[in-house]
């Protein structure tokens, strides 16, 4: 049975985060590539996504291999016979637990480890790749606004790297802005910095105090892109980035560092315990869920959406307690409801499963009694 669950888990896992990361690297495609990007920055930063992705599909990957599972065998009668050889739903659930605990430590390693790590280089690179201003330039045919108040256009670039047609209009001075247009243009690095050299040119110039425009041609005419780029220095300060450690047993430190409030910081900090948790929780359920049924021809449909139903509640009940814990710190216990609640459900289930007649026993007690 377990090795059943970690194939059809791989097989679920697979799926929903090729469906998850192929619908954020489109969209990351048209952003990246139209900022004039090379293809491999796209592929970086599709890669440092792919943890955070994959933190999102696990729980689901968990459930669904575990109802597959259960449902398979319970069609096949595999289960029927186990039980009628003498194994309790108490002994069926064991590879369960395990299934579910090695689930656990993937999503503990990615909530704890590396979703942490690849947001923070995530970070870092778009830091690096806004400040890119050369490559953001570089794309013809488009107006492109790589700063607030600034508006460039290119209508071709020449394989020797020559710029035809410019046209840059600078408006960060709105009682002067300036409006420059050349035939030919190059950019040119000088020391440490990035320079457009205009070629055979014209400079407008509106003073709005006035309503007077001056127009000055040129032959050549430097203009310094740097200062388009922002000097401000890249803060991985967020609990986002912050260490679980960190965020458990130093929380007045990291809001300093952070300017979070404890809130938020004993949220993030439990809840990557908590979604650990619920991925043995989410197993558990729909394996549960499904021994209430018996063999039939016709599968065990109604369990399956009962186990779905029994899901989504209790996730239900996980953003019902995030509001108490991110105003007050110190409710911080409510974050284990929804997995302590899964694993009480759980019980109850597997002893309904054990003791088909409970309720019949309970009915003829309850008739006999009236009468």
């Amino acid at each position: 049975m377990l090795s059943q669950f970690m194939v059809l888990f791989g097989f679920f896992a697979l799926v929903l985060v090729s469906i998850f990361w192929i619908n954020k690297a489109v969209r990351m495609f048209d952003r990246l590539i139209g900022d004039g990007q090379p293809a491999w920055v796209f592929l970086e930063f599709t890669a440092l996504t792919l943890p955070s992705v994959i933190g999102v599909v696990l729980p689901i990957a968990a459930f669904a291999g575990a109802v597959y599972v259960t449902n398979r065998l319970t069609t096949e009668s595999e289960l029927t016979v186990m039980q009628a050889t003498g194994y309790s739903p108490w002994r069926l659930i064991r590879p369960v637990i395990i299934y579910g605990i090695l689930i656990a430590i993937m999503m503990s390693v990615l909530t704890n480890l590396l979703i942490p790590v690849s947001l923070s280089q995530l970070h870092l690179r778009k830091s690096e790749v806004s400040k890119n201003i050369t490559a953001k330039l570089l794309t013809e045919g488009e107006f492109l606004h790589p700063a607030s108040g600034i508006t460039f256009y290119i209508r071709d670039i020449t394989p020797e790297g020559e710029l035809r047609d410019v046209f840059l209009s600078d408006r960060r001075n709105q009682n002067s802005p300036v409006t420059y247009t050349s035939s030919r243009a190059y950019l040119v690095r000088e020391g440490g910095g990035t320079k457009l050299v205009m070629l055979d040119g014209l400079s407008q110039t509106l003073r709005t105090n006035g309503n007077r425009l001056f127009t000055t041609h040129f032959d050549d005419f430097s203009y310094d892109i740097s200062s388009l780029i922002s000097k401000d220095e890249v803060s991985l300060n967020h609990i986002t980035f912050a260490s679980t450690p960190d965020l458990l047993f130093s929380p007045g430190e990291v809001a300093v560092r952070t300017r979070a409030t404890l809130g938020q910081i004993a949220y993030e900090g439990h809840n990557r315990i908590n979604q650990a948790l619920l991925c043995i929780v989410a197993a558990l359920v729909g394996f549960a869920t499904l021994l209430l049924g018996t063999h039939s021809r016709f599968g065990v449909w109604w369990q399956i959406i009962a186990a779905f139903v029994l899901l989504v509640g209790i996730k239900m009940v996980e953003g019902i307690v995030s509001g108490p814990v991110l105003a007050n710190a110190a409710m911080w216990p409510l974050m284990y409801i929804p997995a302590v609640g899964g694993m009480v459900l759980t019980v109850v289930l597997l002893h309904i499963a054990a003791n088909p007649g409970l309720f019949r026993r309970s009915r003829r007690s309850a008739q006999g009694g009236g009468s």
